[in-house]
C-alpha cells in the first residue's frame, strides 16, 4: 500500500515522500505513531491537506540536509588497508564503513544514503555521493591506500628476492650452466611488485 511520511523514517524515506509499505506494517508501526497516512485516490483532499501542513517541517528538513551536505562536499576520507597479492584488498570498504568514518568527524549520515557507484575492492581513489533529501546531493572522495607496515616488508622482500636472482644469474653465468626457465612468481613477489608501484607513485 501507498503512504504520505509525515515524518522522517529511517530506512524508508523522508517528510512528505509517498512511499510502499505492507499493511501490518502501516497498522502496526507507522499509523500508531502517527508517522504516515493513507495514499490512495479515497484520501487525496486529506493527503494534499497533509502536504500543505507538512510544508514548514519539510522545508526545515531540507535545510538541515544542506548543512549537512556543506560538511561533506569535498571531504577525502583515507582508509589504509592490508593487500592481496592481485592488487585486490582483503575485504571491501562499505557504505557502513564510510558512515562510521563519517561519524568520527561529527557528520551522521545514514548508510542507506550513501551511494558507492561500484564496490571499492582496490587501491586508489574513488567517488562517492550521499542522497540526503530529494535534490540535495552531497560528493566527497575515498582513497584506500596499502598499510605502509605491509609496503615496508613487501619493499624488503622485493630487494632479497631481486639480490637472490642477481646472484643466482651471476653463478649460472660463471659455471656456464643454461639459464632455467622463468618461473611463475611468488605470491610474495608479486605483493612485492604491487608494494613498489604503490611506493613509487
Amino acid at each position: 500500500m501507498k503512504v504520505i511520511l509525515v515524518d522522517r523514517v529511517l530506512h524508508l524515506g523522508n517528510v512528505g515522500e509517498v512511499v510502499n509499505v505492507s499493511n501490518g506494517y502501516f497498522r502496526n508501526f507507522l499509523a500508531p505513531k502517527k508517522l504516515a497516512v493513507y495514499a490512495d485516490q479515497k484520501n487525496q483532499q486529506q493527503l494534499d491537506m497533509h502536504k500543505k501542513r507538512l510544508g514548514k517541517k519539510v522545508d526545515e528538513h531540507k535545510q538541515s540536509a544542506v548543512a549537512v551536505k556543506q560538511q561533506i562536499d569535498g571531504l577525502r576520507l583515507e582508509f589504509v588497508k592490508k593487500v592481496g597479492a592481485n592488487g585486490k584488498l582483503f575485504g571491501t570498504v562499505t557504505s557502513v564503513d564510510l558512515s562510521r568514518e563519517l561519524e568520527t568527524k561529527g557528520i551522521n549520515v545514514e548508510r542507506r544514503l550513501i551511494i558507492i557507484p561500484n564496490p571499492i575492492k582496490s587501491v586508489g581513489t574513488f567517488d562517492v555521493k550521499v542522497k540526503l533529501f530529494q535534490d540535495v546531493e552531497a560528493k566527497f572522495q575515498v582513497q584506500v591506500v596499502m598499510d605502509p607496515a605491509q609496503a615496508e616488508e613487501l619493499k624488503a622482500k622485493s630487494k632479497a628476492a631481486s639480490k637472490k636472482t642477481k646472484k643466482t644469474e651471476a653463478t649460472e653465468a660463471a659455471s656456464d650452466i643454461p639459464a632455467q626457465p622463468e618461473r611463475e612468481l611468488t605470491d610474495d613477489e608479486k605483493l612485492s611488485i604491487e608494494a613498489n608501484k604503490i611506493l613509487r607513485s
